[in-house]
């Protein structure tokens, strides 16, 4: 009786258990027991997840074919196999703003001579064409501040005069001679260039004596001796002691030539520009040294009413 009982019992727990176990879907491999899913028992107490096929004998991890054969972000046709950014012939084949008609095909951009070949600024008529800002003499010639002269840029050529053999002395009379006398008013004149007129101081010696330190450096003009120094012309006073002189100061060796030609070559260059309207005589008198001063005010120069190398600079001769 009780073996039936028994037997009775197991069949209806054996019913249950059937009944609680779901059903295997078709398809899905049989469930491998006591090789991948079991679990030793553990010493002293239930075995831990043995039984449980959840972690190792589902198979969504594992079995699945969307899920094995898929690649991530990879396997999308719409990244590999779309040819908007590789296919494009528009985007691949055309170099960047290097198509565009406007750029290359416009004729009035690339064959353009007057945007090619103009320089920045250069072209204009106005700075190019204009002679008077190129070659105009009266801007390159002139010095600095100093000078209107009209005939600046250009340079005089020395010529020699025919001066009178006798002085006018009516025209231009004597000066006489005063021991030790300066120019007056050179105290007054700045500058190296105006150093030797400055420095000028009259002396009176015998022949023997100029001969004696200037040798063959004297000249005679209207019979009165002038001695050459540093490139000046001074009256030898006492070489002839009734020698005429109508200027007692230096006059400067221009060109080598001797003092009465120099003085004549001031005064035609005077009667060119019309400050000096008497004859070339070579005497350096009041109309003359008048004449001078008249000039040297307008050109911006020191009065010296003298032939001094400022001057003959100005009036082109050096």
């Amino acid at each position: 009786m009780r073996i039936f009982i028994a037997f009775i019992c197991s069949l209806a727990l054996a019913c249950v258990a059937a009944a609680q176990t779901p059903p295997e879907k078709k398809g899905q491999p049989k469930k491998k027991g006591a090789q991948a899913g079991q679990v030793s028992p553990q010493p002293g107490g239930k075995p831990t997840g043995a039984g449980k096929p959840t972690g190792a004998g589902k198979p969504t991890g594992v079995g699945q074919p969307a899920e094995v054969g898929k690649a991530k972000g990879a396997g999308k046709p719409t990244t590999t196999g779309k040819p908007t950014t590789t296919g494009k012939p528009t985007e691949v084949g055309k170099p960047t703003g290097a198509g565009k008609a406007k750029a290359t095909a416009k004729p009035t951009e690339v064959g353009k001579p007057a945007e090619v070949g103009k320089a920045a600024g250069a072209g204009k008529g106005k700075a190019t064409a204009k002679p008077t800002e190129v070659g105009k003499p009266a801007e390159v010639g002139k010095a600095a501040g100093a000078a209107k002269t009209t005939t600046a840029g250009k340079t005089i050529k020395p010529q020699h005069f025919d001066v009178p053999k006798q002085p006018n002395t009516a025209k231009a009379p004597p000066v006489k001679f005063q021991q030790g006398r300066h120019i007056e008013g050179s105290q007054n004149w700045q500058g190296e260039q105006y150093a030797v007129f400055r420095n000028y101081h009259s002396e009176w010696h015998d022949q023997g004596w100029w001969h004696g330190h200037y040798g063959n450096n004297i000249v005679f003009m209207f019979g009165a001796p002038y001695f050459l120094n540093a490139g000046y012309w001074y009256p030898a006073w006492g070489y002839s002691p009734n020698a005429y002189y109508a200027w007692d100061g230096p006059v400067p060796a221009y060109n080598n030539l001797p003092p009465d030609q120099v003085i004549a070559n001031v005064q035609s260059a005077l009667q060119q520009q019309g400050y000096y309207h008497d004859e070339v005589d070579g005497l350096l008198g009041p109309q003359t040294r008048a004449a001078i001063a008249a000039y040297q005010r307008d050109h911006g120069l020191a009065e010296t009413a003298a032939v001094d190398q400022p001057t003959l600079q100005s009036l082109g001769m050096t």
